[in-house]
């Protein structure tokens, strides 16, 4: 791996790694109703704070970043980067699927709880991140994977907004359910702590 590799626009570029989630994710959408779609992607921000908002927006800037380093550096072919980037990546693209899967059956009045929630609250943001390290492990970009890990502490500024709301809509089952699992996968602290 290299930290700053050479940028190009290139055929064999990062750039098919990515492709293949936006495809995985526009063919997911297509199979859930506007209700599932809505619930995954609209937030309601007006009860964010001012400091959950710049972080927000400067982790989704990073986010952008990293996602031009994926584009324009080649991956590593033939390395031992490239197939554990790739075995990396395909780990993380089948979780998320898995993960909206259970989002998707999941009944409205009560909490995501079942299937990769049963492991982490927030189990699309670990399987996102874990396919992004695949892909940075693939093209060998130290950088990339550096830009990656910014982006995912400053975008958790989201994931705690989002369960504050989850606390206000479920009540006491969302707070039982935050006591029992953990944020992403290795760290858990009390519910009134988390937020």
């Amino acid at each position: 791996m290299e930290f700053f590799p050479v940028l190009e626009i290139g055929l064999y570029n990062g750039w098919i790694l990515f492709a293949i989630l936006v495809a995985s994710e526009g063919l997911m959408f297509l199979f859930y109703s506007r209700n599932v779609t809505s619930r995954l992607t609209d937030f309601d921000r007006s009860k964010w704070s001012t400091g959950q908002r710049i972080s927000f927006v400067i982790g989704k800037t990073f986010s952008l970043v990293c996602i031009i380093l994926f584009v324009l550096t080649p991956l590593k072919l033939s390395t031992i980067n490239f197939g554990l980037g790739v075995v990396i990546f395909a780990i993380g693209l089948t979780a998320l699927i898995a993960s909206v899967h259970t989002f998707g059956k999941a009944p409205l009045e009560q909490p995501v709880t079942t299937g990769h929630y049963r492991f982490s609250r927030h189990p699309q943001q670990v399987s996102l991140f874990t396919l992004f390290t695949g892909i940075s492990i693939a093209i060998g970009s130290w950088i990339a994977f550096l830009v990656l890990i910014l982006s995912r502490i400053l975008n958790s500024a989201g994931d705690r907004a989002e369960e504050k709301e989850c606390l206000e809509y479920y009540g006491d089952s969302y707070k039982e359910y935050m006591e029992k699992v953990p944020r992403y996968l290795l760290f858990r602290r009390k519910a009134k702590e988390s937020i």
